[in-house]
């Protein structure tokens, strides 16, 4: 039988979560909850890979609104298209 727990875990979600705890620590799933809500209108837990793809330049633009350190941006905006398997993930 699947692990349940593990699969929730490992949700887009739940990763997309954990990378942006490196970034911005405990804020973290509240950033991502509203990222959704307010531009994919749809419950955070229910993203996809494709949805991330369309919400990561919404993400660095608020990103951006909070430090001007471009690497620290690209950094975090290169591990979210990584995980979404976009551009960055394809050039590697």
């Amino acid at each position: 039988m699947p692990d349940v727990a593990a699969q929730k875990r490992d949700s887009v979600y739940d990763k997309t979560v954990q990378i942006t705890f490196a970034f911005l620590g405990p804020a973290a799933s509240r950033f991502v909850d509203r990222q959704v809500r307010n531009h994919l209108h749809k419950q955070p837990k229910d993203i996809t890979k494709k949805d991330l793809l369309g919400l990561i330049e919404w993400i660095r633009l608020a990103v951006s609104l909070l430090t001007d350190d471009r690497k620290i941006i690209d950094d975090y905006i290169g591990q979210l298209e990584r995980l979404a398997g976009g551009s960055k993930a394809r050039k590697s």
